[in-house]
């Protein structure tokens, strides 16, 4: 594949990932267009931390979305087998835990989409990827109040045009010329 398919892959996995936010499985398309895209920028511009860091984002996320799952479920099925107040308090303790555990596996996958981003900008110079993974990290930080899954939406949009609007910079490597005898 070439560095276009690689990025119109990565930013139509952008684009499904907006729109995954109100259609759940048209995100997990995104992020499988996303990560198949970034690996071929990454090889492209040889360059496969940008690839790894986003693997590591998405890993991140699943396990934060599972962990938070069997944390709510398991608490809350508990809290009804305590009865009364005990079922109250189960699934107070189990949402509580729950939205920990999120938050920090939400942190870490923004850290590392961050990461990729900034790789993303050094090596395209489109420096719409560097405000995207800022806006996602502080997103994932306000998650507890309602403004951060704004910045995370709009986040997303951002990379969504950075990844149509990169253009190949890298030129092809050249032996170097043979020094005229002096």
């Amino acid at each position: 594949m070439s560095f276009e398919s690689g990025k119109n892959l990565a930013g139509i996995g952008a684009l499904f990932l907006v729109i995954g936010s109100f259609v759940p499985f048209l995100g997990i398309v995104g992020i499988i267009l996303l990560l198949v895209g970034l690996q071929y920028i990454a090889r492209y511009y040889n360059d496969n931390k940008i690839f790894q860091d986003a693997l590591y984002a998405v890993i991140f996320g699943i396990i934060g979305i599972v962990a938070a799952g069997v944390a709510l479920a398991s608490l809350f099925f508990g809290g009804f087998f305590l009865g009364g107040d005990g079922a109250f308090l189960g699934l107070a303790a189990g949402v509580i835990i729950a939205l920990v555990v999120t938050f920090i596996f939400y942190i870490l996958m923004a850290l590392y989409f961050r990461k990729a981003f900034d790789s993303l900008t050094d090596k395209s110079g489109q420096e719409m990827f560097r405000t995207a993974g800022l806006l996602l990290l502080i997103g994932a930080i306000l998650t507890i109040i309602i403004i951060g899954l704004i910045l995370i939406f709009v986040a997303w949009i951002m990379a969504t045009i950075a990844f149509f609007s990169m253009t190949p910079t890298k030129t092809p490597q050249q032996p170097p010329s043979p020094q005229p005898p002096s």
